[in-house]
């Protein structure tokens, strides 16, 4: 099963595959319209016919009225009867079975709206620990909460915020350090979280400072300004977890894709396009040059296009396979197979 939402209304679908269409009907011809029944002087068996394999998509269930503003993040729990839907003031708690009932768990909404100084960007449960969760905010923290605690978690457990540097303060500090996605690690001992510029890898029991910090397009720090004007500074870039949590993945502009490897520190640049997406076709890594002379394989940080841009990754549970949506194209990359 998977969930979408759309807006402000989460729906559960259920995906399966079908090979076989069945033919031979008695009430009905092969296109599918009405037979006259007083034509019928026989009784057929009906028979499964092989026929391509179709991926079909059912909606099971609609869970809808729970959000005020446009839903951002689901996260099914670990318990797998629950799940949390989040837009920017509420995270709402609801039971897979119920779809006309949500109890909500954290409210961040002010009495007087002009005191609103930050909103909800993502949440998620923790993957083993059914009453943990975490949520991030358009301030560059994330709240990790216990439901034991209380009904409403207005307070949280732990508190992660890395403090500011004041010698780079300016005017777009706090935009780029809006947190747009957070992921726990399948371990459970790590958080990831993605603002604009970098990843950083949190220990749950380090507070104060993350663990790690990836610098994904450090080369745009200079663009800020006309990013800001053409509106991407805005954009919600999420990140994502390799199986065995020893690598992360997350997107960038011109349809690349970067890779970091927690234990050899290596990364590289990807990028995902139709000259490049043939069968059994290997990825190049990409260079990113700002000035001076560019060499014949890397790309003026001027000539990347915004308009194509990575927000949305994801990696295979167990194997080197991933899958990445760059505009309106899905790519579906393995990792080399001798």
């Amino acid at each position: 099963h998977t969930q979408i939402n759309i807006y402000k209304t989460v729906k559960l679908w259920k995906i399966s595959e079908r090979d076989k269409r069945p033919e031979g009907y008695n009430l009905k011809d092969e296109d599918g319209r009405i037979r006259n029944p007083s034509t019928i002087t026989s009784l057929r068996v009906p028979v499964l016919q092989p026929m391509d394999l179709m991926v079909e998509a059912t909606a099971r269930r609609v869970f809808s009225n729970a959000h005020t503003y446009h839903i951002n993040s689901i996260s099914v729990n670990s318990d797998l009867q629950t799940y949390i839907s989040t837009d920017d003031l509420r995270v709402n708690l609801w039971n897979l079975e119920i779809t006309d009932r949500s109890f909500n768990i954290v409210d961040i909404k002010p009495s007087n709206m002009e005191e609103l100084t930050e909103v909800i960007t993502a949440a998620e449960f923790h993957p083993q620990q059914c009453q943990t969760f975490a949520y991030s905010s358009s301030k560059g923290s994330i709240r990790l909460c216990d439901m034991r605690q209380a009904a409403l978690c207005d307070k949280h457990c732990k508190y992660f915020e890395e403090p500011e540097d004041p010698s780079t303060r300016s005017f777009f500090s706090e935009i780029i350090s809006s947190i747009s996605d957070v992921k726990f690690s399948h371990s459970g001992r790590y958080l990831m979280t993605r603002d604009y510029l970098t990843v950083k890898v949190w220990d749950l029991q380090m507070e104060n400072k993350p663990l790690e910090t990836y610098q994904v397009h450090d080369y745009l720090r200079g663009k800020l300004c006309s990013l800001y004007e053409n509106d991407c500074i805005f954009d919600k870039f999420e990140c994502v977890w390799n199986g065995s949590d020893s690598v992360i993945m997350t997107g960038s502009y011109n349809n690349f894709f970067r890779m970091f490897d927690r234990n050899t520190k290596r990364d590289v640049t990807l990028e995902a396009s139709r000259e490049n997406s043939k069968p059994r076709a290997i990825l190049k890594p990409r260079k990113v040059c700002v000035g001076g002379k560019r060499r014949k394989d890397e790309i003026s940080v001027d000539s990347l296009d915004f308009s194509k841009k990575i927000l949305h990754t994801t990696w295979h549970p167990q194997e080197n396979i991933i899958a990445v949506a760059a505009t309106n194209n899905l790519y579906i990359f393995q990792d080399k197979v001798n």
